[in-house]
């Protein structure tokens, strides 16, 4: 397909109820509305195109830069077209979610989360903390740098309270995926997960909630699931 042909589906696809869902939590730049669903039919036909995949996250539509994150094999990219993505990533679900997917399969997947998570702007540091996360639930515990985890584990703990909404957000987040799928450092987790307790964060006019870490990180554990890692973590 031609990036013209996919912008051209996108917008056939679009609709003012996924519009106006998306704009509720938080989208407020171009984009037409497509169904995650829709967006993966698309996906299916264009997956490992790199070229037009870079190309659809040039477009800065949200709709088609969620599908090149999904299309984008991160391993191929390189740290400056990576660090491009998480600049221009406008919202938190391409900054939160779409981003971290693509980076947590590159290389230098920890170098750039913790370049993203050491800046001031909320949308990088949530994209940074995301990538982490989804880094640690790929990786083999004997390729992680546990001190570096623990590191992170206890900044947790010292800014959550006055970091902003996505960040505390994504680093709540980042805390249940070291309680998930780092099986040495459980109950370190688990003990960042009870001194952060409820991380209020403000959802705007959405139904989301924020998951209770200490819940989320028990639940895993009573399902036997702690340690194993997931083949993706792209959603």
């Amino acid at each position: 397909m031609t990036i013209d042909e996919v912008m051209k589906e996108l917008q056939s696809l679009g609709n003012e109820g996924t519009r106006a869902i998306y704009r509720r939590h938080g989208a407020s730049g171009d984009l037409f509305g497509v169904k995650i669903g829709d967006l993966k039919k698309i996906l299916k036909r264009i997956k490992g195109d790199q070229k037009l995949a870079l190309s659809l996250w040039d477009t800065n539509n949200g709709d088609a830069m969620y599908l090149a994150a999904q299309a984008a094999d991160g391993r191929l990219m390189s740290r400056k077209q990576l660090d491009g993505w998480a600049r221009t990533a406008w919202w938190s679900m391409l900054s939160g979610y779409a981003v971290p997917g693509v980076a947590a399969d590159n290389p230098a997947a920890f170098a750039l989360a913790m370049k993203w998570l050491n800046m001031k702007d909320a949308r990088r540091g949530c994209c940074g903390w995301s990538t982490y996360a989804a880094a640690i639930s790929l990786r083999p515990d004997e390729e992680l740098d546990l001190d570096e985890i623990m590191s992170l584990l206890r900044r947790v703990e010292s800014d959550i309270a006055h970091s902003p909404d996505r960040v505390r957000y994504c680093m709540n987040n980042f805390v249940i995926s070291v309680g998930a799928y780092v099986k040495p450092l459980l109950n370190a987790a688990k003990a960042t997960a009870r001194r952060i307790g409820i991380v209020e964060v403000d959802m705007g006019e959405t139904g989301c909630k924020v998951p209770v870490a200490t819940d989320a990180i028990s639940k895993i554990e009573s399902m036997g699931r702690v340690g194993k890692k997931r083949k993706t973590a792209k959603c």
